[in-house]
């Protein structure tokens, strides 16, 4: 099933990739494995998969442990400062920086491990009451600030948009945050690229792509439906 899966995943990348002349080698398939064991993380890995996202710090340590150390390894949940510590030196990307205190944080275990990491600030791109992330005009002034944080490099954005039915309903969203990504970089800010553009997820990762993300987040499309524990 993940093979097959997987294979479609990136089938429809491509297309999204062809359809809005793109090259599909600046769109990176994140495997979502949160709530997944390591037997079907491995399977993904043997289908060419490199790139997983977590959303819990303990399971993302845990699997770290377990697995290939080629694999880069992505934060893209929640992230409380406490945390920081525990995958600060195993992560390629976090992805979910929203706060002022969180940067700092990361900044200070960063020195600790002498370590450079590269972030991504989060964005509440459609301002839903219920999601973490900057708001979009606050957002410039946090990059400015956050910029001048030691052992960080701001890599671009994330966000997560709304879930609908139609993901054709999230275009605007995206097309909002590569618009601000663009206007980030004419500010040409120290320390910051504006590279990486993480959204796009299940249900709409194709339209995503098509608006220029460079990291789509695939758990379920992927993986199949999640069960939780009680």
């Amino acid at each position: 099933m993940i093979k097959d899966n997987f294979n479609f995943v990136e089938k429809k990348i491509e297309e999204a990739c062809i359809k809005s002349n793109r090259e599909m080698s600046k769109v990176t398939l994140i495997a979502v494995s949160k709530t997944k064991p390591v037997e079907m993380i491995q399977e993904a890995y043997q289908c060419g998969c490199r790139n997983f996202g977590e959303n819990k710090v303990q399971e993302l340590v845990d699997k770290y442990e377990l697995l290939p150390k080629d694999i880069k390894w992505h934060m893209i949940g929640h992230l409380q400062t406490n945390k920081v510590k525990y995958i600060i030196d195993k992560v390629a990307y976090i992805h979910s920086v929203d706060s002022y205190r969180l940067a700092e944080v990361i900044s200070k275990e960063a020195i600790k491990k002498n370590v450079n990491v590269n972030i991504l600030i989060e964005v509440n791109i459609a301002d839903e009451i219920s999601k973490f992330g900057v708001k979009k005009e606050k957002a410039m002034n946090f990059i400015e600030k956050v910029s001048e944080l030691p052992n960080l490099s701001i890599a671009g954005l994330m966000a997560i948009a709304p879930n609908v039915e139609n993901g054709e309903y999230n275009r605007q969203y995206f097309v909002k945050l590569h618009d601000l990504a663009v206007d980030t970089m004419k500010k040409n800010i120290d320390n910051v690229s504006m590279n990486a553009l993480s959204m796009g997820m299940t249900g709409d990762y194709e339209i995503a792509v098509e608006e220029g993300s460079t990291f789509v987040r695939i758990g379920t499309g992927i993986f199949g439906d999640r069960q939780y524990s009680i």
